[in-house]
């Protein structure tokens, strides 16, 4: 029983389908986005439910691309989408096209128009919006309504045909003007477009609309569960009605919430903004929800995949934590990644005791986490760099880290004692001088001592230099969607810091695009694409801890 409460609503429905034998026991989705922008982390969930519904009961999905708006449509958004599918880890059954079917769905409408449900209107799309009524009122029917069968046939033949502009005809479904549905009040089902389209060129001049050529596309692969989000629960009567009059093999609708995360927009518009007008570097900037972008990010499969499966299958729309998903990768990172040191703001350590132009080969392991990692070798010399906010020339009771007289540990070697420190002009620390005890080596401390404090450093001898990008979420506000005024006036001004000459340790240095490390004290970081053998590039993926809840709690 507890297995069975634990059912989402659309595992429900399937599997009380399979035990009254509908469809033959089969179970057949399919994914089918519209090529005209990059996938976001909404499209994930859909993916994640379309397939793993289709695994979990031994079925099949289709990658169907709803190419009806040649427009707006690329194969590079195409070949964008593939990428994300296999990235996320799935494979499709088929890969088929909207545009597969012209030929089938131009036949359905002429059976529409003979059986008089569908007629040519003439009429502007002003006119069809101002006879169309309000939800309170119901509309008027065209003057072109009752047009004769053997006349739309005509007219709908010389539209295919490209005897007319663009804007100058429509076939429009006879169904119910007075219906408290607006869907239902004489849906347009073709428009004439004069555009090149990017599988069947210039051979196609009338284009069916979503409605029209959706359900039908369905029916035509034999889909059994066709799963949308909540936006188009007006739409299932007019899907149903489609299906229906044509009576073709019954697809069936079902929709659930689609996913909306705080600090973030999800709209292709306004996603296409931000790039278009320069607030990102592209679709795939770190910063944006695209599964591109979080990919370069950092983020794996797996935790995107674990982060749709924990936040469920909703009825009802609501607002998800970011910060969910950001711990899902913190999980699996701080298993999976090698921990390295990296000094982003640095300050000179000049160990006094310790002798000049020796070089020590301590050994630091690589992940504590998982023992098979193994270690890797880190030198070690008189003159460190550590960060400077690890050291105060005056510092409070609480600080743990450096200061005059102050004892600490360097991570992975020895304890040390601020003894002195040099100054500028402008009273910045620019040295600091520290003596060491030999006895207190990491792994071998014989010293006695204890010292709350540990901190990183790289020997200045042997540090690489890297470009580190700080990555933090794109928006301030909690809903940028739902804010007054431009939504891109919310953008947070520090969404990216660039550390141009961070110091890396020498284990890094070698490091490739895709590979994730766990910056000691510091996060989660992936190494960039922009990456060369001069230059190593750094993004980071996420904090060691949530900080945006610290500033939750302050607000």
């Amino acid at each position: 029983m507890s297995e069975e409460r634990s059912l989402n609503f659309l595992e429900q429905i399937i599997e009380e389908d399979l035990a009254k034998g509908a469809n033959g026991g089969r179970v057949h989705t399919r994914f089918p986005p519209e090529p005209n922008g990059y996938l976001h982390i909404g499209h994930a969930k859909s993916i994640c439910l379309n397939f793993g519904l289709a695994q979990k009961y031994n079925g099949q999905t289709n990658l169907r691309f709803d190419d009806t708006n040649p427009v707006t449509e690329d194969t590079e958004y195409v070949d964008s989408i593939k990428a994300d599918i296999k990235w996320l880890g799935f494979e499709w059954a088929n890969e088929l096209y909207a545009s597969d079917y012209f030929e089938q769905i131009y036949n359905f409408a002429v059976a529409l128009i003979k059986k008089g449900l569908a007629y040519v209107d003439d009429s502007t799309a002003e006119e069809i919006a101002a006879l169309k009524g309000t939800p309170t009122e119901p509309g008027k029917d065209s003057p072109y309504r009752n047009r004769g069968v053997e006349e739309n046939l005509q007219l709908f033949e010389k539209m295919k045909n490209g005897e007319f502009k663009d804007g100058a005809k429509v076939l429009r479904a006879k169904v119910d003007m007075a219906s408290p549905n607006m869907h239902m009040r004489d849906p347009i089902m073709y428009r004439i477009k004069h555009a090149h389209h990017h599988r069947t060129g210039d051979k196609w001049c009338i284009y069916p609309m979503y409605d029209f050529a959706h359900g039908q596309s369905d029916s035509i692969e034999h889909i059994t569960h066709s799963i949308c989000t909540l936006e188009f629960v007006p739409h299932r009567p007019l899907y149903d009605w489609f299906i229906e009059k044509l009576e073709i093999f019954p697809s069936h609708q079902y929709e659930f919430a689609r996913l909306n995360l705080n600090y973030t927009v999800m709209s292709k518009r306004k996603l296409k903004q931000l790039v278009e007008e320069g607030f990102v570097r592209g679709w795939d900037d770190p910063r944006m929800p695209t599964i591109s972008a979080l990919r370069r990010r950092g983020f794996t499969p797996a935790s995107i995949r674990t982060f749709c499966d924990r936040i469920g299958i909703q009825k009802r729309d609501n607002l998800i934590e970011v910060s969910l998903l950001e711990y899902f990768i913190r999980e699996e990172l701080n298993r999976t990644a090698n921990r390295v040191m990296v000094v982003t703001d640095p300050v000179k350590l000049v160990i006094t005791n310790y002798p000049e132009g020796q070089v020590e080969e301590l050994q630091a392991e690589n992940n504590p986490e998982d023992e098979s990692a193994g270690t890797r070798i880190l030198p070690f010399s008189n003159t460190l760099y550590i960060e400077r906010d690890d050291f105060m020339e005056n510092p409070p009771k609480k600080f743990f880290r450096l200061g005059p007289g102050n004892m600490v540990r360097l991570k992975y070697a020895y304890i040390i004692k601020c003894d002195s420190f040099d100054k500028d002009a402008d009273g910045n620390i620019t040295t600091i001088y520290c003596s060491y005890l030999p006895e207190s080596r990491s792994g071998g401390d014989s010293s006695g001592l204890t010292v709350k404090g540990t901190i990183h450093w790289v020997s200045a001898a042997h540090a690489a230099k890297a470009e580190v990008r700080l990555y933090d979420r794109l928006f301030k506000v909690d809903d940028p969607n739902n804010e007054e005024g431009d939504f891109k006036s919310y953008i947070n001004p520090d969404s990216l810091q660039v550390v141009e000459n961070a110091l890396i340790e020498p284990a890094l240095a070698s490091a490739k695009p895709g590979d994730r490390f766990q910056f000691l004290r510091k996060g989660y970081f992936c190494v960039d694409p922009d990456t060369t053998p001069e230059k190593l590039v750094l993004n980071r993926t996420v904090t060691l801890k949530d900080t945006w809840a610290k500033e939750a709690k302050k607000g």
